[in-house]
C-alpha cells in the first residue's frame, strides 16, 4: 500500500514538474515573440512591398536564405529552381519539415496601404503585369523565419532535425514538383512529419483553422480541341458547327457530377474558357475550350477524364464526324494532388492549438475546393505525414462588422486582401514552433 501511494506521488509530482515546464516554455516563448515582432513586421513590409512572381522568386530566395544562414542552418540554394532548403541538427529525434511558399500573383494591389506593392513586371506575353501578395505568401514567409528563429533560441526544448523549405512557384503548381525532381528526399533528411499554413481570408485573427483528411482539392486542367466542318453562315446545313457540338459538350460536362459520380464525392468541372469563330458570318472549323477539374480522389479524377473523353467522342459521331475529326482532349501535365491532412498527426497538431489558443479558437473546417501543391510532398515514395493548417487573418474590427451586417470581406487573390499580419504572424510562429517542439519529443 504504501509503495502505491509513493507510486502516484511520484507520478503527480512528475506530471507537475512537467506541467510547470511547459507553462514556463510557453511563457518564455511569447516573451520572445513579442520581442522580435518588429523585425518579423519589418521582414513582412519588405516582403509585400518586393513582390516576384512564379518562377521568379530570386530575391525572395536570397532573403529566406539570409535569415537561416544567420541562425547557423545548412543553406542549398536553387534546388529544382529558386526553392531553397535550411537543415539545423539538434541531436537523434525526429525530423520536421516546415515549408513557406514564395510566389505572388500577377494582380495590380488596390488596398491603399501605405506598403502596397507597386511593382510591375512584363509576363511571358509580352504585357505588363502587376504583381501582389494576395493569397498570403508574405506571412507564410514571415511566420516560417520568426519559428526558425524561435526553435533555435529554444532547442534546449527539442530534439531532432529541421528542415526548412521556401518553396517556388506554388501558385503556378509547379514548385513542390521541381523540386521533388530534383531529388529533394535524396539530398537531404527524409522528414518524419511535414507541417505548413495557409492564410485564411474568413476566419478571424487569433483563429485557426482545420480538417482531418483532404482539406485542398486536387486540381488539374484539360484542354478540348472541338473539330467541325466550317463554312458560310447562311448555310449552316452544308457545315458541321464546331460552335455548337461545343455547346453540347459544355452542358453534357455538367452530367458528370450531377449524374456519374456518387453524390457522397465531390467534384467540380467548369468550363472556364470557349473561344471560336473570327466573323459573324462564319462558321469556323474547330473551337478551343479550357476546363478545370477538382477533386479529393484519385479514382473520382480518373471516372471524370474517362468521362470526358467519352462525351466528346460520342458527340461528335452523333453529329456525323469521322473518327480523325473526333475532338482532340488534351490533358495537363501540371497535375496537383489532393492535400490530405495525415489524421494522426493533425491530431497531436490541433492538440497543440487547442491548448495554445483555447478550444474555442481553433475551427475544424469543410475541406476547400482550391488546389495547394503541399500534396505533393505527401505523395512521394517516402510516404510523409504532412497537415496543412488554416491561419486566422481578419482583423478583429472587421470581422464584428463582417458577422454583424454581412459586410464582405476580400478574398484570397483579390487586389484588396489586406490581412491583419501583424496579430497573423504573431498566431503561426507560436503554434508552428510548439508543434515542433511537441512532435521532436515523441
Amino acid at each position: 500500500m504504501k509503495k502505491s501511494i509513493a507510486s502516484i506521488f511520484i507520478f503527480l509530482l512528475a506530471i507537475h514538474f512537467y506541467v510547470s515546464a511547459q507553462v514556463t516554455f510557453e511563457s518564455r516563448l511569447n516573451q520572445f515573440i513579442e520581442r522580435n515582432m518588429a523585425h518579423y513586421e519589418s521582414l513582412y513590409i519588405d516582403l509585400h512591398q518586393t513582390p516576384e512572381l512564379s518562377f521568379r522568386e530570386f530575391k525572395t530566395s536570397d532573403k529566406m536564405a539570409g535569415q537561416l544562414e544567420k541562425l547557423g542552418f545548412e543553406i542549398a540554394r536553387n534546388v529544382g529552381g529558386t526553392s531553397l532548403v535550411g537543415v539545423f541538427r539538434n541531436g537523434q529525434g525526429p525530423t520536421v519539415l516546415l515549408r513557406t511558399d514564395m510566389d505572388a500573383l500577377p494582380i495590380i494591389e488596390k488596398t491603399g496601404l501605405p506598403y502596397a506593392s507597386d511593382i510591375f513586371y512584363v509576363n511571358e506575353n509580352g504585357e505588363k503585369v502587376g504583381a501582389m501578395h494576395a493569397c498570403g505568401h508574405d506571412i507564410h514567409m514571415s511566420v516560417w523565419v520568426g519559428t526558425a528563429n524561435a526553435l533555435v533560441e529554444f532547442k534546449d526544448h527539442w530534439k531532432g532535425t529541421l528542415v526548412m523549405i521556401a518553396q517556388q512557384a506554388e501558385e503556378q503548381s509547379g514548385g513542390a514538383n521541381a523540386m521533388i525532381k530534383a531529388g529533394l528526399f535524396k539530398m537531404f533528411p527524409v522528414p518524419d512529419y511535414a507541417l505548413a499554413l495557409h492564410v485564411d481570408p474568413e476566419l478571424k485573427v487569433g483563429t485557426v483553422g482545420y480538417c482531418i483528411g483532404p482539406a485542398f482539392a486536387g486540381v488539374n486542367s484539360v484542354d478540348i480541341h472541338v473539330f467541325g466542318e466550317g463554312g458560310h453562315g447562311a448555310y449552316p446545313h452544308r457545315t458541321i458547327d464546331p460552335v455548337v457540338l461545343a455547346s453540347r459538350i459544355v452542358l453534357d460536362l455538367q452530367t458528370i457530377v450531377s449524374r456519374e459520380l456518387s453524390p457522397l464525392q465531390p467534384a467540380v468541372v467548369t468550363v472556364g474558357s470557349i473561344h471560336g469563330g473570327t466573323q459573324h458570318n462564319i462558321i469556323p472549323d474547330e473551337v478551343d475550350m479550357q476546363l478545370t477539374i477538382r477533386f479529393y480522389d484519385d479514382l473520382v479524377y480518373e471516372e471524370i477524364i474517362e468521362s470526358i473523353k467519352r462525351i466528346t467522342s460520342g458527340i461528335a459521331a452523333a453529329a456525323g464526324l469521322l473518327e480523325e475529326k473526333y475532338p482532340e482532349v488534351i490533358i495537363s501535365n501540371q497535375y496537383t494532388p489532393p492535400v490530405i491532412n495525415d489524421r494522426e498527426l493533425t491530431s497531436q497538431v490541433v492538440s497543440v492549438m487547442e491548448h495554445a489558443l483555447g478550444r474555442e479558437n481553433v475551427i475544424e473546417q469543410e475541406p476547400l475546393m482550391a488546389g495547394e501543391d503541399f500534396g505533393k510532398f505527401g505523395r512521394t515514395p517516402e510516404k510523409i505525414p504532412i497537415m496543412m493548417f488554416m491561419l486566422g487573418s481578419v482583423d478583429a474590427e472587421k470581422y464584428k462588422v463582417h458577422s454583424e451586417d454581412g459586410t464582405p470581406l476580400p478574398g484570397l487573390h483579390s487586389p484588396l486582401y489586406a490581412p491583419d499580419h501583424f496579430n497573423a504572424i504573431k498566431t503561426g510562429i507560436r503554434i508552428m514552433t510548439e508543434s515542433v517542439v511537441v512532435l521532436s519529443n515523441k
